[in-house]
């Protein structure tokens, strides 16, 4: 077997998540089980593999296999995990449940929040946290979340609220699609679709102000409801889209997109953290507040 390259510290959660995609012998599969994405989990095996030095998958177009290495540790491993679970169910199956409820609009929640979440349900077994993703209009707090994560122009006067950081776009499209644009003297000369989400209708006019990069005139535009189809869309090379970061970034660290342009749009509305009136003083909200700002503020 071959000799690991063992760091000062291997992450837990990467060595837990590695154990379930190998029993599933897929990512898809392992982020259903971990209410993650397909993305996160790739991403947490990659950084696992960096860690200890070698490969632990064999990926293929349509099937992910263990190496021999991988199988073997995955032997090795997965009952340690095991007893560790039943370690903690020991301590904490009498300790009082706690809860709390958190609302994050859906791309945020799918790609920024979620695959974070694991760490503060790491830290407090005993808290549960229920994610809603709807995707109500931006400016307003769910009567019954006691926090959400949504975009304001300006925070809400009635409510706690603490500024995270303002919605900024970069322009993306597919490898293939950034081979063949061709840009001459901040003019676009090749053919360029544009990718529209339907609630930022104005989003490239206002990046071409502020850019002062001339997009083609009469672009193909093809407009849709959520950020998720906006970025697969782009993924499969259908157009451009203004895509937001860092939310985003584990799509372009995995070259699935990759940026188009250097200039950034900065919108008009910031992400805030929003608490119910009343509930801040809870200590399982208080908890997972002082945990969101810790991870997901400008200047963390």
């Amino acid at each position: 077997m071959p000799q690991l390259k063992l760091a000062n510290k291997i992450s837990l959660r990467g060595l837990r998540t590695f154990c379930v995609a190998a029993r599933f012998e897929s990512f898809r599969a392992a982020a259903e089980d971990l209410f993650l994405t397909a993305s996160a989990i790739s991403h947490q095996v990659k950084s696992l593999e960096d860690e200890l030095g070698v490969k632990l998958f064999e990926r293929g177009t349509r099937d992910l296999t263990l190496t021999p290495i991988g199988k073997a540790l995955y032997d090795d491993i997965s009952p340690l995990i095991e007893d560790i679970d039943t370690v903690l169910a020991t301590h904490f199956e009498a300790a009082p449940r706690k809860s709390v409820r958190i609302s994050v609009q859906p791309f945020f929640a799918s790609e920024y929040f979620v695959p974070r979440l694991s760490d503060f349900t790491s830290e407090h077994p005993e808290i549960d946290i229920q994610v809603g993703t709807s995707d109500e209009t931006a400016e307003k707090h769910p009567s019954d979340a006691d926090l959400s994560i949504r975009l304001f122009k300006a925070p809400p006067a009635d409510m706690p609220t603490n500024l995270l950081f303002p919605l900024c776009m970069v322009p993306a499209g597919s490898p293939a699609f950034k081979k063949q644009l061709r840009v001459k003297n901040k003019k676009i000369l090749s053919d360029f679709p544009l990718i529209v989400h339907e609630t930022r209708p104005k989003a490239w006019a206002q990046w071409q102000e502020s850019s002062g990069v001339q997009l083609p005139q009469n672009s193909k535009v093809t407009r849709l409801d959520s950020m998720i189809a906006v970025v697969r869309a782009t993924e499969r090379g259908i157009g451009a889209a203004l895509v937001p970061v860092p939310i985003a970034d584990l799509w372009f660290q995995q070259g699935s997109i990759v940026r188009l342009f250097d200039a950034d749009l900065v919108a008009d509305v910031s992400y805030y953290l929003v608490c119910t009136p009343g509930r801040e003083e809870d200590e399982a909200v208080a908890l997972l507040r002082d945990w969101i700002l810790q991870n997901f503020t400008a200047d963390q």
